[in-house]
């Protein structure tokens, strides 16, 4: 079950744009470059429509084949990392503070394969929409298409999309039905007790005792109120006081932090149940606690469906498909495209490398055929002519 023969030929010409994308890294929503260089592909390659700015930067193209109304969409994220990088690759970023540290860049350049394969061949029948997007990496890109009418405008009927996974042989794929990965909410917490002395406790409010209680509290919601059998992590990641010194006790004390879980009624009743623990103990210590939460990214649900139909499409390429693989808790803004409409997201093996957004996280170049072959595969599986 080799992989498409025109992508092995097209491999060289795959990985200069990849490694283009790479040396020239954009952050968020600023992807202006990435976002032209698409777009202008895109338009050689012959697609039927190409619209730039959906989604603030992203970039749509339409290829149409046959009499069918069936409308699939595949998905692409352009966007870098800000961070340094440490690859040591020759084509490394030219751009300080900013790295492809999470194979963005190779999405991206096996998307405009599996394109200019699909115009070329148009050995479907039916309506393929092609989405590059901005700012995966935090700024809710995928939100921002989905709102800014890319579903809507080209009534697409499912999504898919695939993401490179570190520590999975190149040729093999890994995916799930149901969560495959997680929310990502955060939360701020400000304990303000009275300041003063540290040799003279009894006349203040401790802040850092109270704050202290507060994030052991905290760790009890996922291991006494959540149902057993679910999954989810709670973490106070930063705790800050106002003082540096030896002898004050601080007004003020910051806590900050993440929650991340498959279901979003978990997600309702740590919400909850944080605002409640952190109140409630502050005041045990004379304190008070102000609770910010910010809800992020829902988790990633893939339908069971289309779930079936990926799987199918990526045997198709090798026999190597982890159908169950366990779902991860990092997130990922493929999940509103999911919630907008019925799709899949599938896991690409990366080799052994280092785990994306590490400063030496490179994409592995050999992985090339095999995603543009999926992605080709799927559309011809799921809208074949005759």
């Amino acid at each position: 079950m080799p992989i498409k023969n025109s992508f092995a030929e097209m491999q060289g010409e795959i990985t200069a744009w990849r490694h283009d994308f790479h040396e020239h890294p954009e952050i968020l929503f600023d992807v202006h470059r990435t976002a032209g260089v698409v777009a202008d592909k895109l338009r050689a390659f012959g697609c039927d429509e190409v619209v730039e700015g959906i989604g603030i930067t992203g970039v749509v193209g339409v290829i149409k084949a046959g009499k069918s109304d069936r409308v699939i969409a595949l998905r692409a994220d352009m966007d870098a990392l800000p961070m340094h990088e440490a690859s040591g690759v020759e084509y490394a970023s030219k751009i300080p503070g900013a790295a492809h540290a999470c194979g963005h860049d190779g999405h991206t350049a096996m998307l405009l394969g599996a394109a200019k394969y699909l115009t070329e061949t148009r050995n479907f029948d039916g309506t393929v929409v092609l989405l590059f997007q901005p700012a995966e990496e935090g700024g809710g890109g995928g939100l921002k298409m989905v709102e800014d009418g890319a579903m809507d405008r080209w009534n697409v009927q499912e999504v898919y999309g695939l993401h490179n996974m570190p520590g999975v042989p190149v040729g093999e794929f890994a995916i799930r039905s149901g969560p495959l990965m997680a929310s990502a909410d955060e939360f701020d917490i400000i304990v303000t007790g009275k300041g003063g002395h540290a040799a003279i406790p009894h006349e203040s409010v401790d802040t850092t005792l109270a704050a202290s209680h507060v994030v052991v509290a905290l760790n009890s919601i996922v291991s006494r109120n959540v149902d057993p059998v679910q999954h989810a992590v709670l973490t106070v990641a930063t705790f800050l006081t106002e003082s540096d010194t030896q002898n004050v006790i601080p007004q003020t004390a910051k806590l900050r932090g993440t929650v991340r879980c498959f279901d979003n009624d978990v997600r309702d009743l740590i919400e909850d149940r944080l605002t409640a623990v952190a109140e409630a103990t502050a005041a045990a210590y004379g304190a008070t606690a102000k609770v910010t939460y910010k809800r992020g990214y829902p988790p990633t649900v893939n339908a069971d469906e289309q779930t079936r139909y990926a799987i199918e499409a990526a045997q198709a390429v090798t026999d190597k498909v982890d159908t169950d693989t366990p779902p991860i808790m990092p997130a990922e803004d493929f999940s509103y495209m999911l919630e907008s409409r019925p799709g899949a997201y599938i896991f690409l093996g990366n080799g052994d490398t280092p785990m994306c957004h590490h400063p030496a996280y490179d994409f592995n170049d050999a992985a090339i055929p095999l995603g543009c072959s999926f992605f080709a595969e799927l559309i011809e599986r799921r809208m074949p002519r005759g």
